[in-house]
């Protein structure tokens, strides 16, 4: 089966709100191997939308719809899909029900334009909204299956995996099984290239690249009757990735850069303590994304000018003159600093130049030496990056993650 999404509505149009759900669908549906050929965005608009349904059902078996379902005028998404079918709008009144029971426990009075989100297709199935007024409606005639589902992303996300994903995996007649493993340290280019030879052969399971940030990713997807089969399936690919890439793989599904570090942290009993010039918080605040950062993250300090790098960390006035502030050797010594004023079993530094001034001949925008202490050894690494400010400090967050992470694992 292939599937189009179609996202609904005139502020997505003016670039006022991301269409964010179109990623999270398509993603989601790639692994219930469902490909999404086309996507589309369409204003508040009936005729427009109308003729959205009469093109994506063109060229799909199954139309996604996103947004369109709430109380006011302009919210059209069920009213033409009704219209395209030739259904009637009918009250359904257990939704009708949650609604008012919803107003109700809120204190709230329900006004009369609520009553249109209860109005139903006729012979279309009602997906429950645990989480909003709007439910989400299952058309389906003539072989072809419309969905439609709210706008916001706290009811779309956990309604589609609860409700939708069920209901598409039901009519596949097959299990699809996927896991995603995550590498960091290597370009989507040079990553597909050593994997063209499974791709070229691939039948079932499948491997999908994608770019992520400042990171690749590869989908395994495997169709079959079970997911423990489908599981099994994927086992001998995942052992030729590891075997191809090995350290490189940071990790699978889920799992992010911060969490895998947390772990290995924790499990060889270590503390960590951070030191940050051009990121100015970025590394410290991605460890704790991680909800148990605490067990691990003892401190981390913002550094920004020498002064502040003489006096929290220890840094040497003449390592300032003699090399600079953005250099391996200041790196080392925020590093050791970071690790020794906290009492931390690592130290882990960033300091560059994010841009957009600053930059030299000698030391470019974008030229970042992060710094590791750890062991009773210190080590430094020089990169160089692309983009503007916020880029260059994020990946040099990322690359940072991963220079522990490596130090980690290869702990001598």
């Amino acid at each position: 089966m292939n599937a189009e999404i179609i996202a609904v509505g005139t502020e997505l149009l003016l670039g006022d709100i991301l269409n964010s759900n179109a990623q999270y669908l398509s993603r989601e549906l790639a692994g219930l191997g469902i490909g999404v050929y086309y996507q589309t965005c369409v204003g508040d608009n009936a005729d427009r939308l109308f003729s959205a349904y009469e093109i994506a059902f063109g060229r799909a078996d199954i139309v996604i719809t996103t947004g369109g379902l709430g109380p006011t005028e302009d919210d059209l998404t069920k009213e033409t899909a009704a219209r395209y079918f030739g259904r009637e709008l009918v009250m359904h009144d257990e939704t009708m029900a949650r609604i008012e029971e919803i107003f109700s426990s809120q204190g709230l009075t329900m006004i009369e334009s609520n009553r249109k989100q209860a109005l139903i297709p006729e012979g279309a199935q009602v997906l429950p909204n645990d989480n909003g007024t709007a439910p989400g409606i299952l058309l389906e005639a003539d072989g072809k299956i419309m969905i439609m589902i709210p706008g916001p992303p706290n009811e779309l996300i956990p309604m589609f995996g609860k409700q939708v994903a069920p209901e598409l995996a039901k009519r596949s007649g097959q299990t699809f099984v996927s896991t995603v493993m995550r590498l960091c340290g290597i370009g989507e280019s040079s990553a597909e290239g050593r994997i063209k030879d499974l791709i070229d052969a691939q039948t079932n399971p499948t491997i999908a690249p994608y770019a992520k940030s400042f990171e690749v990713h590869f989908r395994l997807t495997a169709a079959s009757g079970s997911r423990e089969e489908g599981l099994a399936m994927i086992e001998p690919l995942k052992a030729e990735l590891y075997k191809r890439f090995g350290q490189d793989i940071y990790a699978e599904d889920s799992t992010t850069m911060e969490a895998t570090v947390c772990r290995l942290m924790a499990e060889q009993n270590l503390k960590l303590a951070t030191a940050e010039s051009c990121t100015g918080g970025v590394l410290a605040s991605r460890i704790v994304d991680h909800p148990g950062a605490s067990a691990v993250f003892l401190d981390g300090t913002i550094t920004y000018s020498n002064d502040a790098k003489i006096a929290r960390l220890g840094v040497k006035p003449e390592t300032l003159e003699k090399f600079g502030a953005v250099s391996s050797e200041t790196a080392l010594e925020m590093a050791e600093g970071a690790a020794r004023t906290s009492g931390a079993d690592v130290g882990l530094s960033i300091t560059g130049v994010a841009g957009p001034d600053g930059g030299s001949d000698e030391k470019p925008v974008g030229r970042v030496y992060i710094g590791v202490q750890a062991f009773g050894k210190s080590s430094a690494i020089e990169v160089n990056l692309k983009g503007d400010r916020d880029k260059i400090r994020a990946r040099s967050a990322a690359i940072a993650l991963d220079f522990l992470r490596r130090t980690l694992l290869n702990r001598g």
